[in-house]
């Protein structure tokens, strides 16, 4: 499934082959977020022609709701209903059910929950959560998990950690036992909690390790916390994560978070950042980031980033795009969103070069600078 093919011999970032049916990943990967069956405000045909995106990601706690597993059954699987070539990657809905607090109940054998859609009250359970991930037919599955938030007490980390560890050891028997549902093959990953405490984070490395699984996660992080813990927690995992697994941490981030965190040895990313923001009028370039909404694009009448090898990007002036947000057209979203896309895997492919050369650490440092800055 996975092969290391390059490490850099200054610090630990990597390249890497993730095989699936659907596809190889080339590693490291950022992953749009398609949450309810679609990457927000782009359609399969732009993912693939236009972003060249390998992967995406689909939501296990959203697609169960609505549509439901019966209709997602009969449409023979994710790929088919939203008409996705590539790769998907399925995250099992544990970080959907931390953010409902306030409407859930934790168990031994798994979480009780009330959907945001009609209040019904639903239970996830290792079992389930791995036979819905069947039905979607992802080509990555994950583990269920309690996501701790930020700030949480030792003790209440602890005692989550119980909960993961134990719903990670059913969802791989579950994982074992079961069968895939339309003919392609399909991977589990594992997913590992400790919040922001060093022992914990290594304990549940070290446990998790102990199951065969085909990759493993870097979970609950990017929740709150000061981006520098973030960063020392991800440096610490990877030194125990096993080398010949990928790496993913979830939910992040920034491109100047993927830059950094590709730098402490992660090979994936995922996070809804470039779409969401698009939505709200930034743009990310390799020169800083834009406020679409601002005036002073107003009679820019040069492209976003000039260099930048997308039509996407270079077919439009920011003073149309300033436009386009300023009167609440659609098309400004659209646009806004397939930049944002291009850019991160555009990033990524730069990113991927660097190791290749073996100039990844000599270069990033500048290139982080340079992607934060506020145009």
């Amino acid at each position: 499934m996975f092969q290391l093919t390059k490490e850099t011999t200054k610090g630990k970032a990597r390249r890497g082959v993730l095989q699936t049916d659907h596809g190889a990943i080339q590693t490291p990967i950022f992953m749009p977020v398609g949450t309810a069956g679609t990457v927000k405000a782009v359609d399969s045909l732009t993912l693939t022609d236009k972003i060249k995106a390998p992967v995406i990601l689909g939501n296990t706690y959203h697609l169960y709701l609505r549509p439901g597993n019966e209709i997602m059954q009969h449409a023979g699987g994710l790929h088919q209903f939203m008409n996705w070539p590539g790769a998907l990657l399925t995250d099992s809905g544990g970080y959907q059910v931390f953010s409902l607090s306030d409407i859930r109940k934790l168990e031994q054998d798994g979480v009780v929950f009330k959907s945001h859609l009609d209040g019904s009250e639903h239970k996830f359970t290792p079992a389930n959560v791995i036979e819905t991930q069947r039905i979607l037919g992802s080509d990555i599955m994950m583990t269920l998990d309690e996501c701790p938030p930020y700030p949480a007490t030792e003790a209440y980390v602890s005692n989550s950690l119980d909960l993961t560890h134990r719903w990670a050891r059913d969802c791989f028997h579950a994982f074992k036992n079961g069968t895939e549902r339309f003919g392609h093959r399909q991977f589990l990953f594992g997913i590992t909690q400790g919040g922001i405490y060093p022992d914990l984070r290594r304990q549940s490395i070290q446990t998790l390790s102990e199951t065969d699984f085909d990759g493993m996660a870097i979970g609950g992080l990017s929740v709150g916390e000061p981006p520098e813990k973030m960063y020392e927690i991800t440096d610490l995992s990877t030194d125990y994560l096993p080398r010949n697994k990928p790496r993913y941490l979830m939910g992040v981030g920034t491109p100047a978070d993927l830059l950094e965190s590709v730098a402490r040895g992660v090979d994936m990313f995922d996070c809804v950042m470039p779409t969401r923001n698009a939505r709200n009028g930034m743009l990310f370039t390799a020169d800083g980031i834009i406020n679409l909404k601002n005036a002073r694009w107003k009679t820019h009448f040069e492209s976003a980033d000039p260099d930048f090898p997308s039509d996407l990007c270079q077919n439009h002036t920011l003073a149309y795009l300033h436009h386009l947000f300023r009167a609440g057209e659609i098309l400004g979203i659209q646009l806004a969103t397939a930049h944002n896309l291009t850019f991160y895997l555009w990033l990524m492919e730069q990113i991927r070069n660097h190791i290749d050369d073996d100039t990844y650490n000599e270069w990033y440092p500048a290139m982080a600078e340079n992607v934060r800055k506020r145009r």
